[in-house]
């Protein structure tokens, strides 16, 4: 539940940690830029590179970075609706944030069909992504405050903005997403937001890390022993109060370093043939509690519609954990309107345009 999440924050502040504002963050900080040639896309008329305030995982002042794309042709009246991008795991490290480093050609594709249809792009890179600190992977209430208040440093720089938009996510970014539907009405109620595309989204992950001990066998997935030190990383970063370090194995602890500046792809690399269990010396069980509040993705308080897309071949998220989502979510009585396909993680997005895009105009015209 969301009270217990936000109990968790006051126990951090009582350490002297801070408390995550409930607040959008100024944005008298905002400045625009030429964009990266890495980070272009061909069907945009305009892009820039964005900085602006933010908060952090620990409720302090935070940096945010990002990219900001204008389609072609004449903006409608009232301006450009704008469709918020919550991209998926890249790494944590500054060099694999998007606005610097680029997007996969998955991205690219999916983004270009969103131009195409006459929708400006605003994508955050998250805090800590191209900014000073750590960025603290799937911690979602940062991520969401670097959605949201990078969505109003967008519409208040670039006057060709409308202040309509919905977000959109993959992975990382679909529970990025998810918890900014569940905030955005209530940080900016001045921004007009009309709803959320999630696909791939990383729900209920706590189940599976909060079972991490030395003896669980290596299940030949590097990529899940690249989430799962990214995880670790961003989970010490958000709450050093707890002794992370204290539960890594010598093993653990050089790859959860290398995992601070190694992007996903090189991070693959280095893990091939380690798996989760042989980054820990204990068991992880004392930290259930607190993995949960870190990563949990709300099941209730959203007001705007919501879809969510799952590949039944999903062999990083699930489906099961993303049915779980659908299923709490639904009998708390949420706008939520869920789809599946016959497609991996990364297929999803591409399978699901489908039906996302008349979810999307229904909505933003």
């Amino acid at each position: 539940m969301r009270s217990l999440r936000f109990r968790t924050f006051v126990t951090v502040a009582a350490l002297g940690v801070g408390i995550l504002s409930q607040m959008p963050a100024a944005s008298a900080a905002t400045a625009l830029s030429e964009l990266s040639p890495k980070a272009a896309l061909a069907e945009a008329s305009q892009a820039y590179e964005i900085s602006y305030a933010t908060i952090g995982s620990r409720g302090e002042a935070a940096d945010g970075s990002g990219s900001v794309y204008l389609p072609k042709g004449t903006a409608p009246a009232g301006g450009w609706p704008v469709l918020a991008w919550a991209h998926g795991t890249v790494g944590i490290g500054d060099d694999c944030a998007p606005s610097r480093a680029g997007r996969t050609q998955r991205d690219i594709d999916y983004l270009n069909h969103w131009l195409k249809q006459g929708y400006a792009i605003v994508a955050p890179d998250y805090v800590g992504l191209g900014t000073p600190g750590i960025h603290p992977y799937l911690h979602g209430l940062s991520e969401a405050h670097a959605m949201v208040d990078g969505v109003g440093a967008a519409m208040d720089a670039v006057p060709e903005l409308s202040h309509k938009w919905m977000v959109i996510g993959q992975s990382q970014g679909g529970q990025a997403a998810l918890e900014t539907a569940s905030t955005a009405t209530k940080w900016r109620s001045d921004l007009d937001f009309r709803g959320t595309v999630a696909t791939g989204a990383a729900a209920n992950l706590d189940m599976v890390f909060q079972l991490a001990n030395p003896v669980i066998p290596n299940v030949g997935i590097p990529e899940l022993t690249t989430i799962a030190s990214y995880f670790i990383a961003g989970f010490r970063t958000a709450r050093p109060d707890l002794n992370i370090d204290s539960y890594l194995s010598d093993v653990g602890k050089k790859v959860v370093a290398d995992g601070e500046t190694l992007c996903f792809d090189d991070m693959v690399k280095r893990v091939k043939g380690i798996g989760i269990g042989q980054l820990l010396k204990k068991d992880a069980l004392p930290l259930r509690e607190a993995m949960k509040q870190y990563l949990e993705v709300p099941t209730t308080g959203y007001d705007r519609p919501i879809f969510i897309g799952q590949g039944l071949l999903d062999t990083v998220v699930p489906a099961p954990l993303t049915a779980k989502l659908v299923t709490e979510m639904t009998a708390s009585g949420q706008p939520v309107t869920y789809k599946t396909y016959p497609t991996d993680h990364s297929g999803t997005m591409a399978a699901s345009l489908v039906d996302s895009t008349p979810f999307v105009k229904a909505r933003l015209g």
